[in-house]
């Protein structure tokens, strides 16, 4: 699909997203989830990062903003005004730490109702121990769960039931991933190969999401949103591997192929 912008807008008219990413030792999958956020169309992209991981981000990356967390080397603290904000991803790299606990806890005790949220890899590892307990609150959120993650979040229990009892949107990652949605929504993925099984890889998906949430200018359903993000994250691999093998593909493969592909669904 390629729908062009209209021409009289600027970066402001395709919202301004936040991801909460990367640790001390653990920036890789930040700067990955913030170049696949911008490539995916929002139009301001805003880090919040430990104070140690300022510098690689903006020497990698100069096209994202920071937020600068007190902490030297882990997310501890809420960045300030989180209701600016069109979407928020959190997870990628950040660890699990008490201190990053309290923030997620924060977090989600604080964002706007209707801003989207993408819950990933480290924030998921956190829920794990709390979610039967119902200490947080991921009502309205996406989470993005593999296999493993997933059995440590719910067990055995089936995903589509999940989604209906906590009221949430559930990516269940593999060959073919399933999207879940809180009022019985399913879809299954077709697109992707065996190469995208690469570190990384969940991390680029978080930040395709992201952009595409934060662009959302007509209000298309944030499900519809998530399952078109989960449609061109495989595209961007089944691309890679028409001039590569799919051993040889890395995740940042992936991002760069984005910019062949549209995900600018919302115009005026």
């Amino acid at each position: 699909m390629n729908i062009l912008r209209n021409q009289n807008t600027t970066k402001h008219d395709y919202g301004h997203a936040l991801l909460v990413a990367g640790a001390h030792s653990r920036m890789g999958c930040a700067i990955l989830a913030a170049r696949a956020a911008l490539r995916s169309g929002c139009g301001l992209l805003t880090v919040h990062l430990p104070m140690r991981c300022v510098d690689p981000m903006q020497a990698a990356f100069p096209e994202a903003m920071v937020s600068v967390d007190p902490n030297d080397s882990v997310f501890s603290t809420l960045p300030s005004n989180i209701e600016r904000y069109s979407a928020i991803a959190v997870g990628p790299g950040i660890g699990t730490s008490e201190a990053t606990r309290q923030a997620l806890l924060t977090l989600l005790s604080t964002k706007p109702a209707d801003t989207p949220l993408v819950l990933d890899a480290d924030a998921l590892n956190i829920l794990a121990k709390d979610i039967r307990h119902s200490t947080f609150n991921i009502q309205h959120s996406i989470l993005t769960p593999h296999e493993g993650e997933y059995r440590r979040l719910f067990g055995d229990a089936d995903p589509a039931a999940m989604a209906r009892e906590y009221g949430l949107i559930i990516v269940k990652k593999s060959h073919r991933t399933r999207v879940y949605g809180p009022s019985g929504e399913e879809y299954e993925n077709q697109t992707g190969n065996a190469g995208m099984a690469t570190a990384g890889s969940g991390d680029v998906l978080t930040g395709i999401m992201l952009g595409m949430l934060s662009s959302n200018r007509l209000h298309t359903s944030v499900f519809e949103i998530v399952c078109r993000a989960v449609e061109l994250h495989g595209k961007t691999g089944d691309l890679a591997v028409e001039k590569q093998s799919e051993s040889s593909l890395i995740a940042s493969d992936l991002i760069e192929n984005l910019k062949h592909l549209s995900t600018d669904i919302t115009v005026i």
